[in-house]
């Protein structure tokens, strides 16, 4: 079936999550092609680090996403300052918790659950009164490839990413015949502070690494930066997808996923394998060129900066 093509670029937009990573990202590529944007998160500090960067009209709000009236309240302030129809909802806002099932706090798992699932629900029902009175627009609801496939130590992760899966594959159908659509967003592994801001007590798979060397390991495998990740989702949602994979790895997840529905971690744990050998290569080699000289560590650090700049 032909897709029905959406135009959000040079339009409003609404994204929550805004204050780092993929929002951020999406924020700054949109208001540059021209999109007015307003953007909220939790964090103020990231909100207006974001909102300086963005060259267009913008709008910040900070904003806890579990907080449903509240929701309902930037709605209404988005309707308020909309010149013109609101083109996109990215419901992005999202945080990680690392455990095993048997030792999981039922608090955190709580924390997250309310943020990843709830404020994906909270803003979709804030902001769909607005597309449907409109009858144009999209509902843009982050999944992850953890909602595709299930990974030890990350239940509560996978169960809220399931769940927007659902939720929105849920919402798509009812839309149908109408100007308004749904997508599920389904990232790989970005290169985001979503590992440095998760919750951690304990190293869940007994190798004694602290919450920063978990964090460290995450980044060192993950295969897309939040600027590419903003371009893949963008031009998805405009080339009418209901169902965004963004990264290599995302296309992975979801072969095995569909080809090895219950033997797919044997595969996957082959693959991880590899990945550490590689990032014990790689920190065996940072040793030993720590003892370079002074010139060569600091042309080291000039390329390191620069490629953190092009992550964005």
């Amino acid at each position: 079936m032909p897709r029905n093509r959406r135009v959000i670029t040079g339009r409003p937009v609404m994204i929550t999550g805004a204050a780092s990573g993929i929002g951020r990202s999406l924020a700054q590529r949109l208001s540059r092609s021209g999109s007015p944007v307003a953007i909220a998160d939790i964090d103020q500090a990231g909100l207006e680090q974001t909102a300086r960067s963005l060259p267009g009209q913008v709008l910040t709000r900070v904003l806890d996403v579990r907080d449903a009236e509240d929701q309902v309240r930037f709605a209404a302030e988005v309707r308020e300052w909309l010149t013109a129809p609101l083109a996109a909802v990215f419901n992005n806002a999202g945080v990680a918790v690392a455990s095993s099932v048997l030792d999981a706090d039922p608090g955190d798992d709580e924390w997250l659950r309310r943020i990843n699932f709830d404020g994906v629900v909270n803003g979709t029902r804030a902001f769909l009164p607005i597309l449907v009175e409109q009858n144009e627009g999209v509902i843009v609801n982050t999944s992850s490839v953890f909602g595709l496939v299930g990974m030890p130590y990350q239940s509560a992760y996978c169960a809220s990413k399931f769940a927007v899966r659902g939720f929105t594959d849920s919402l798509r159908q009812e839309l149908r015949g109408t100007g308004v659509s749904a997508v599920t967003v389904h990232p790989g592994g970005i290169t985001t502070n979503i590992a440095r801001n998760a919750r951690v007590r304990r190293d869940p798979e007994g190798r004694g690494r602290t919450p920063e060397q978990m964090a460290d390991d995450f980044e060192a495998i993950t295969m897309t930066s939040p600027g590419k990740a903003a371009e893949i989702i963008c031009r998805g949602v405009e080339r009418g997808k209901a169902r965004i994979l963004v990264g290599p790895d995302a296309y992975v997840f979801d072969a095995l996923a569909r080809v090895a529905p219950t033997h797919y971690y044997d595969v996957m744990a082959v693959v991880e394998k590899r990945l550490r050998s590689r990032q014990e290569a790689a920190r065996r080699a940072a040793g030993q060129q720590g003892a370079a000289p002074a010139a060569d560590r600091v042309a080291g650090q000039q390329v390191a900066g620069r490629e953190a700049a092009e992550r964005g």
